[in-house]
């Protein structure tokens, strides 16, 4: 099938492949990242009709995602390959074909071989932007996070103040009532609920003091293996109720760090509470504790169905909870971030394999 070409048809080639440039450059510049796969079947398209035989080819686009194949594939064929290496990593290649059996190596002309790298290239650069879009786009989601938890501090610093000194007198007085009809059962019982719900009320005032880092802080050097090795332990009996197994890993024995014993002691019980909550029965938690160059990390995961998409940026926002009505406050995880921010630290949730979640807590050591 294949003939000598004449100067005519080598013009008619140089047009095609210059008409097959435009139109990826084109598709590239206006594709705004949201439809890939319809941006790559436009492509393999186009390359096809800029080939010498376009009715005998196939072009074959396979990414890590997608495989796009315009044209027949033929497993028996004479091909060029052009890789795909976005950031200098090969992350698929664009692939033209014939059959063996029509052709030789000579069908391809060396314009073509060029014209491949060249819409290789303009591929690559395009999931090069694409991969820098997604990380300022995930950088500019966290900075407005960090702003609203910022303001959200700032408001319940407010909060928990103002509603100190009214609950410090309910409960007073409460108390002096509840001592003037001690022989009234009825009203001693409805006392009694008043000073209740105003003592659940006072913690969490404590707890929105801790989110917004109002508690005073007493910082000590501590062997945080045993802080963790003491909650577990005190948490037996949560461990036990669902039948979870949990495996404790520390990379020394003894890791230092300076840190409020307490508010450490908070931070660990919160993020167990929750990983044994959302655990199926006969689940696993696993605590892992590293000591790094700079940080010292502690990961706890659990088999739970993790966190969707629609939660992951208000898990740490104050009273919001996935938990049913009456199971939670949502103060418990804004805490743990209250804590960790006041130590410099961070922390981030990532999906655990092949379910649930991952809290990753990590702490500078200086």
């Amino acid at each position: 099938m294949e003939s000598q070409i004449t100067l005519e048809d080598k013009l008619k080639e140089r047009i095609k492949e210059l008409t097959c440039l435009y139109k990826v450059s084109s598709l590239i510049r206006n594709n705004d990242f949201s439809n890939i796969k319809s941006l790559l079947q436009e492509i393999s398209l186009s390359v096809k009709k800029a080939i010498r035989f376009p009715d005998e080819a196939f072009v074959e686009i396979k990414t890590d995602d997608f495989t796009i194949v315009e044209g027949e594939k033929i497993e028996d064929a004479i091909c060029i390959v052009a890789a795909l290496k976005p950031f200098n990593k090969i992350k698929g290649a664009i692939t033209v074909g014939y059959s063996k059996q029509k052709f030789s190596e000579n069908a391809f002309l060396n314009e073509e071989k060029l014209l491949l790298k060249k819409v290789s290239s303009e591929i690559s650069d395009f999931f090069e932007r694409k991969a820098i879009k997604e990380k300022e786009d995930i950088a500019k989601r966290q900075i407005e996070r960090a702003g609203r938890l910022t303001i959200l501090g700032e408001i319940t610093a407010g909060i928990a103040h103002e509603l100190n000194t009214p609950l410090a007198n309910i409960l007073g007085f409460t108390e002096l009532l509840k001592e003037r009809y001690k022989e009234d059962k009825i009203g001693s019982e409805d006392l009694e609920k008043v000073i209740n719900s105003a003592i659940y009320s006072r913690e969490i005032v404590k707890k929105l003091m801790f989110f917004s880092c109002e508690m005073p802080q007493q910082m000590a050097s501590i062997n945080i293996n045993k802080i963790i090795d003491e909650a577990i332990g005190l948490l037996k009996p949560n461990f036990k109720k669902k039948n979870i197994q949990y495996n404790v890993s520390y990379l020394n024995d003894e890791i230092y760090l300076k840190v409020d014993r307490i508010q450490l002691t908070q931070v660990i019980f919160n993020l167990i509470i929750n990983a044994i909550y959302f655990s199926p029965l006969n689940g696993k938690i696993n605590i892992i504790v590293e000591e790094k160059s700079k940080t010292i990390q502690i990961k706890i995961s659990d088999e739970g169905k993790g966190i969707g998409t629609t939660n992951s940026e208000n898990i740490f926002n104050p009273f919001f909870t996935t938990k049913p009505v009456g199971e939670g406050s949502g103060l418990g995880l804004s805490v743990v971030h209250g804590i960790i921010k006041s130590h410099k630290g961070t922390i981030i949730h990532q999906p655990n394999s092949p379910k649930g979640t991952i809290f990753v807590v990590s702490f500078p050591k200086s």
